[in-house]
């Protein structure tokens, strides 16, 4: 299966985009410096009803909106 093939399955099932669950993360201050990617599958899984996979999937859309502590603290 695609990486899109998973997003559009996403939507299929929630009802949402990749950009409404950004929203939604902001929203719920998950993505902050620090936030892993167990707390983000563990909050998709139980609010939306998804699979691990399909969690992950969303957390690899996340992961660039949270900072790491590398780059807060000046590190690459």
């Amino acid at each position: 299966m695609s990486f899109q093939a998973y997003l559009d399955n996403i939507k299929t099932k929630t009802g949402k985009t990749s950009d409404d669950f950004k929203k939604i993360a902001a929203k719920n201050g998950l993505l902050k410096t620090g936030t892993k990617a167990g707390e983000i599958v563990a909050w998709l899984k139980k609010d939306f009803d998804l699979g691990h996979g399909h969690a992950m999937a969303i957390y690899a859309v996340l992961k660039p909106s949270i900072p790491s502590a590398e780059k807060k603290n000046g590190k690459k």
